[in-house]
């Protein structure tokens, strides 16, 4: 096995000096989920420092460490790389496996989508070469270098995912991996706390072309309502090649049609002026939207799209984002539907109306449990409020809400549709476990400071059946980490 960093490669990329020889095979911030063999990168922050975690580092089996300072109580078997500044010497691990590598990278970010688009082209790649890409959410100024340096020399596709919360923050993300393709999934109002209009957004979403190579290719969707913001920035950044997805008579990978069983979703797609049809493992408009986005990128590095596409039948996600169980419970089932990662105005609306394209059993229910949106700003409120329309056309049956912001959807909701409404995800807890019965389909979404999981794990318990085979996942828009 190729060792990923030697005591001579790193220290090069660092300009740092090894106090003795190692080679290792992974890199890890965190000695929680180190793995043996790897590379362990002591950052100092405000409330931790992981200088004084060595010995827990080298008792994981890690490698070697990366230290700015040997401690007196570091290990004596534990090779040390010191250098000036640990993170700087992430951020320069980064730029030397970058350099080094030979294969594609594809950047993607977008106020929604941009996990779930990331995951779904990681799959999609898999058949025709080697695939790294970002684990989770680590998408902000910690996880986009961790991810890079993280990356096998002989990777053929790396998918880096870029997050922000301000303006200013994708940049040097960017300009770090140095992508030959990059995707914005949409622009949305989602952080508006942090900013004064939603094209301010599409403006920091934008940041993502600075570092996009020259013949590098930018992915766009055609139906936002900045697209034509974003196509300027690009241009301003030096971009030639923009290809577009959605429903768009103009976009270049377009969607013909879209039907969907509540479960999974057959679709045709017109991709550079050939059809293709394909099966996608979930519903949802809105990820169908993102399986075009995702064929554009394919396209872009090389792929044969149709062989592509056809991988989409297998696509599915993880729990949190979208994840599907069926809960035996009293003679029958319920199925419940894991939303509760995160949610923003456009995520919950999407994860709205897949619900209300589910199919109930007999007498069964269509429930949704829903947190706070958090980070919309002064209007929050309003964003809250508007999601009746939502709730009403997609045939919800049930709503229960939990937070100050969610009170004013539980008040414009009809009082047949109030499932009852409380302070906090514990509060409502028993109120939504004393009313689900068989048949049911519940959806848990909310922000992940909504903590709604508690829900899900609620729900989950009144499971009575011992039976395997039970869980079966679906895609999800929602966001992971930073937007």
């Amino acid at each position: 096995m190729t060792p990923l960093w030697t005591d001579i490669d790193s220290a090069k990329a660092t300009r740092g000096r090894a106090t003795s020889p190692f080679h290792a095979y992974g890199v890890s911030i965190d000695t929680r989920n180190l793995n043996k063999g790897d590379l362990f990168i002591a950052l100092r922050g405000e409330r931790n420092d992981g200088h004084d975690h060595l010995a827990a580092a080298y008792a994981a089996g890690a490698a070697a460490a990366i230290v700015d300072t040997v401690p007196e109580d570091s290990p004596a078997g534990l090779p040390c790389l010191v250098v000036k500044d640990t993170l700087k010497a992430m951020s320069d691990l980064a730029t030397a496996a970058r350099a080094r590598l030979t294969g594609t990278v594809i950047a993607i970010t977008g106020s929604v989508g941009k996990t779930g688009a990331k995951d779904g082209l990681a799959h999609v790649l898999a058949p025709f070469g080697t695939v790294h890409k970002t684990i989770g959410n680590l998408n902000n100024h910690f996880g986009c270098p961790l991810t890079l340096a993280r990356m096998p020399a002989g990777t053929s596709f790396a998918i880096i995912e870029m997050g922000m919360n301000h303006a200013g923050e994708i940049e040097p993300l960017s300009l770090l991996a140095k992508p030959d393709i990059a995707l914005i999934t949409t622009v949305d109002a989602v952080h508006l706390e942090f900013f004064d209009s939603v094209e301010g957004i599409a403006d920091a979403k934008s940041e993502i072309f600075a570092g996009l190579r020259k013949d590098g290719v930018a992915v766009l969707n055609r139906d936002n309502p900045h697209y034509q913001r974003m196509v300027q920035n690009a241009e301003a950044a030096g971009v030639k090649t923009i290809s577009t997805f959605g429903k768009d008579e103009d976009a270049t990978f377009r969607i013909a049609s879209y039907k969907s069983d509540g479960s999974t979703s057959d679709i045709t797609a017109v991709c550079n002026g050939m059809e293709i049809g394909y099966k996608l493992g979930a519903a949802g408009r809105h990820l169908a939207l993102n399986s075009v986005g995702i064929l554009a990128v394919a396209a872009a590095a090389g792929v044969d799209i149709v062989k592509a596409a056809e991988q989409f039948a297998s696509f599915t996600a993880n729990p949190g984002r979208g994840g599907r169980q069926n809960i035996r419970f009293r003679g029958g089932r319920f199925i419940l539907i894991d939303e509760s990662y995160n949610a923003s105005p456009a995520s919950m609306k999407a994860a709205l109306e897949v619900l209300g394209d589910v199919a109930v059993d007999g007498s069964g229910r269509r429930i949704a449990v829903l947190g706070d949106m958090l980070e919309l700003g002064e209007d929050g409120a309003d964003l809250h409020k508007a999601l009746a329309s939502v709730i009403k056309t997609s045939g919800i049956d049930l709503v229960f809400t939990a937070g100050p912001l969610m009170s004013g959807l539980f008040d414009a909701l009809p009082k047949a549709k109030r499932g009852g409404h409380a302070a906090s995800s514990g509060e409502i807890l028993p109120l939504v476990t004393s009313t689900v019965r068989a048949g049911d389909v519940v959806t848990v979404k909310g922000s992940l400071g909504s903590r709604m999981k508690p829900v899900v794990h609620a729900l989950q318990a009144l499971d009575q059946s011992t039976l395997e085979g039970d869980f079966e996942r679906s895609s999800s828009v929602a966001n992971g980490g930073c937007a």
